[in-house]
């Protein structure tokens, strides 16, 4: 299990997306800077540009679940 993600983590730092056919994809989506509000005091903030991870499950996955 910990190879297998250790797997995932390391394509997705490559940028590459991994498919798990009748599971989901994972892949890496770029996030655009933006404004945002600090939580604990209200006062507006920049939140800066990044990469984040994303999952879309597979439609077998979503059938499963219901």
């Amino acid at each position: 299990m910990r190879a297998m993600l250790a797997a995932i983590r390391a394509s997705l730092k490559r940028g590459q997306p991994v498919t798990l056919v009748g599971f989901g994809t994972f892949s890496v989506t770029r996030r655009k800077s933006r404004k945002g509000k600090n939580p604990r005091t209200g006062h507006p903030m920049h939140v800066a540009a990044g990469k984040a991870p994303r999952f879309r499950p597979s439609k077998e996955l979503k059938r499963a679940v219901r």
